[in-house]
Parts: C-alpha cells; structure tokens; sequence
C-alpha cells in the first residue's frame, strides 16, 4: 500500500481536499514548469502512451486526473470519438478548458470535475482508461483502482504513466538527488506554493512501483499486467486489461 503524505503536513483537512487546492493554487503555472522539471521527456513518455491505446482502436476514453488536458489533448490522435477529461481540480480543469477551445476539439474532449475514488459513469462505459502522473495522489490507492476496473469495459485496456524510481544505483543516487533538492527549488523560484513541488517529489519517492505496483493492479482484478521502465526508469508505464 502506498504510503500517504499529504501536501500540508500541518493542516487537518484529508490528502484529498489537499491536493485539489494544491492544484487549484499551482494550476496556471503547472504546463510551463512540468515541461522546465521533466526537461521536456514527459512529452516523449505520453506519446507512447497514446500510441498504447491507440493500437486497440477505442471509441471513447477516460484520462482520469487529466489536469490541464496534456493527455486528452493528445489522445485525439486516436481516433477516438469521445474523450472525457476528468480531474478533482476545476483550477486546472478550466485552464484545459482554453486549451480544449483554442484548438477547436470541444466537439471531442469534454473536461469534467469529479473524484477519481467515486467515478460518476455506469459500468463497463470507456474503452480505455488512462492516468498521468495521477495515481500517487490518490488517496485510497486501491479503491481508486477498483473504480477504474469498474468503468473499464470488458478487454479494454487501462494505462497508467507514473514517476518511479531507477534500480541502477548510479540513476537511483542521482534521482534521488534531483527529486529531493532541485526539484523543489525549481518550484520555490517559479511556484506560488512552495510546499506542492516538495510533495511531488516526496510522493514520487515513497509510491510503489514496477512489480509493486502490478502487485496491486493484479489484487483489484486486472489481467495483462505489465510494466515498461522509461528513461532509466524515472518514470514508468503500465498497461492492464479487463476480462
């Protein structure tokens, strides 16, 4: 199970409540300063996750913790006739909101607020599933998990696109040192919160991940579990199935 930290260690509210008003607070600054930590690599890592799911020809898809649209956006490409946003952050939902507008795909993508851990769609709906970079945020992992199998349509194929930590111990080391101290520096100089870009790299660092992870994705019930270390495994995707 993964283990929780919250962003505002001090505050009584859940990591839940948390977490939307990080967002809500980081969500205008957010693009820019994803592409400025990742280098740019994260574009990379969510082409192949469209192409995933494009190779199984969905007719509608779910991005769930979409924040400003990167992956719907993208997902476009698939072919697919309906794509639904949906994130727990209206602040980062209406910035996906302009973008969805200005390049004219409202006909294609909607964006819809709504808790990852309390889906309002029916069973078996999407064809496809995906989640970037939103796993570690939830805060009932597992039953997260369990409502994305729920609303996943038999055979559909459900990817997710997550931080993960190198085994090699010379990546692992210099890992370590980016997500601990540059990281969070990068979001002091550029961020209005400064708390959020510690608890990115503090999340990424204690969620599991790789086998860990399939582990998980194999108890809720997901078959076809697999996993695919990206650029020297500081992020990782994996693809599972419904029977």
């Amino acid at each position: 199970m993964a283990e929780k930290i919250n962003p505002y260690k001090d505050s009584n509210q859940s990591k839940k409540v948390q977490v939307t008003k990080m967002f809500d607070t980081i969500s205008k600054e957010y693009d820019g300063l994803n592409r400025v930590i990742s280098f740019g690599i994260d574009v990379k890592w969510r082409e192949k996750v469209v192409k995933m799911i494009a190779n199984h020809k969905p007719e509608n898809i779910l991005d769930i913790a979409t924040g400003t649209g990167d992956l719907a956006i993208n997902l476009v490409s698939t072919n697919a006739k309906d794509i639904t946003g949906l994130d727990i952050s209206d602040g980062m939902l209406e910035v996906g909101r302009q973008k969805i507008k200005a390049k004219n795909l409202d006909n294609i993508i909607s964006m819809v607020i709504g808790d990852s851990e309390d889906l309002p769609f029916n069973d078996n709906t999407f064809d496809a599933i995906t989640v970037s970079f939103g796993v570690r945020n939830f805060e009932n992992l597992e039953k997260g998990l369990a409502e994305i199998l729920r609303v996943l349509k038999p055979n559909g194929i459900f990817v997710i696109l997550e931080t993960s930590v190198p085994t090699n111990p010379i990546y692992k080391f210099g890992y370590k040192v980016y997500s601990k101290f540059i990281l969070p520096t990068i979001g002091k100089l550029f961020s209005k919160d400064r708390v959020a870009y510690k608890y990115l790299s503090e999340s990424a660092s204690v969620f599991p991940y790789g086998k860990a992870l399939n582990n998980i994705l194999s108890k809720i019930g997901f078959i076809n579990v697999e996993h695919k270390p990206q650029t020297m495994g500081v992020a990782t995707i994996y693809s599972a199935s419904k029977a």
